[in-house]
């Protein structure tokens, strides 16, 4: 191989905090939208199945994520977040204007609005994700990629945590759940992403080449196969996120059941009351994660939080009361960086291909969508109920285990890497 001359590291200090600054924004703007279903779900006079499909509008985007990972190939980093900015912020005015000029009609049509405009939203949301993931992992070395990703991951925590806060007690507090209460908190929003947009549009981002990069980066020439679709890790990286979901979620989706059939717990409290501890256990552990990854390697802090997760889990069925309930909680540290480096690890040695890659990747996220639907379906049958809906957690726990150790590795070169 022709040997490159190593250039100077360019600073991308400004443009790392953009991005951070966006996984923020991304995270605000997803559990918003979740924290949102209760307050729909009486303000239309919704059942609960017809409150979720707030969800399935806005998870179902990313179906979409592979072309529009091919259009961020075509048009860059900066021109697809500030189209992804731009939609954000046009989804959430067309839901304000939308529902304000449609009120006093059936609430059915007045819905059906709201739906199609948090699938736009949902549609800018995927453009950021495309950006955000592969963009923070190529602004700086290879070596630093999953502490990057891990850190922005951190920040995208705490705005998972802020949010629901700042919705109860901000945004809908006081306020009477009829339909005309709904589209208020989204205009504000709209319109602070629609100036962030304008604001980047006339700052400067640097144009990232990655094939370019890694040679710098190596002092090598390197060799990529003609397309994306040839990278067996790319999809079992998309398989990983999938199944990743199923973990993340899990627990979550399946205490409330949980609760149910275990009437003893009520002396405690809800399972709703009991969420935050989850998630803010996810925040802690991705901060801490970021820490540590300076000096570990990412498949081995990935192997170890999948088997610490699994066993947390698995405690839950031996424990009784209210300890079979922090035991399933406590997964949640170690839940924290899955999504990072499961990403990392399905985004190596793809140099032009990185954009498209995290497109196919980014698919793999309608496992939120579909994996809690099957557990949900597994606790409604009275021959099996929530015992075996949350045993199907360590399914989704060795395939990405699996893809940790293995798959991830699969055609790719045989010198021992920077994540081993």
């Amino acid at each position: 191989m022709d040997n490159i001359q190593k250039k100077q590291a360019p600073n991308y200090t400004f443009a790392l905090i953009v991005m951070f600054a966006v996984m923020f924004l991304i995270g605000f703007i997803t559990t918003m939208n979740n924290s949102m279903i209760e307050f729909c779900k009486e303000a239309f006079g919704l059942k609960d199945s017809q409150g979720q499909l707030v969800n399935t509008a806005f998870y179902g985007a990313y179906a979409l994520s592979i072309p529009l990972g091919m259009m961020m190939n075509k048009i860059g980093y900066k021109k697809t977040l500030l189209l992804g900015l731009a939609v954000v912020g046009i989804g959430f005015v067309i839901n304000y204007f939308g529902i304000s000029s449609l009120l006093g009609m059936e609430t059915s049509v007045i819905y059906s609005v709201f739906l199609g405009s948090m699938f736009i939203v949902a549609l800018g949301i995927v453009m950021l994700q495309l950006v955000a993931n592969p963009y923070v992992m190529v602004l700086g070395s290879p070596e630093k990629g999953a502490f990057r990703m891990t850190l922005s991951n951190a920040l995208n925590s705490a705005a998972t945590t802020v949010a629901p806060v700042f919705i109860t007690y901000v945004i809908i507090a006081g306020k009477a759940k009829t339909p005309d209460a709904v589209p208020g908190p989204y205009l504000g929003l709209g319109i602070f992403t629609l100036i962030l947009c304008v604001v980047l549009f006339f700052l400067k981002l640097p144009n990232i080449n990655e094939e370019q990069q890694a040679e710098e980066e190596s002092g090598e020439r390197k060799e990529y196969k003609s397309s994306v679709f040839s990278y067996a890790h790319v999809w079992f990286g998309m398989l990983g996120i999938f199944f990743y979901l199923g973990i993340e979620l899990g627990v979550p989706s399946m205490l409330p059941a949980y609760f149910k059939s275990n009437p003893e717990l009520a002396a405690y409290g809800t399972a709703t009351d009991f969420l935050p501890y989850y998630w803010g256990g996810m925040m802690v552990g991705r901060f801490v994660g970021a820490a540590i990854l300076n000096k570990f390697k990412p498949r081995r802090i990935l192997s170890i939080c999948l088997c610490c997760g699994a066993l947390c889990v698995a405690a839950s069925f031996f424990l009784t009361g209210i300890a079979s309930v922090w035991a399933m909680l406590a997964a949640g540290l170690f839940h924290s960086v899955m999504w990072p480096l499961v990403f990392n690890l399905g985004l190596q040695e793809l140099g032009p291909h990185t954009k498209k890659a995290s497109g196919i990747i980014n698919l793999g996220v309608v496992g939120g969508a579909t994996l809690p639907l099957l557990m949900g379906w597994i606790v409604d049958n009275p021959a099996l109920g929530v015992g075996y809906a949350v045993a199907m957690m360590f399914i989704y726990y060795v395939y990405v285990f699996w893809f940790c150790n293995f798959g991830s590795k699969i055609g790719l070169s045989k010198k021992k890497g920077s994540l081993e």
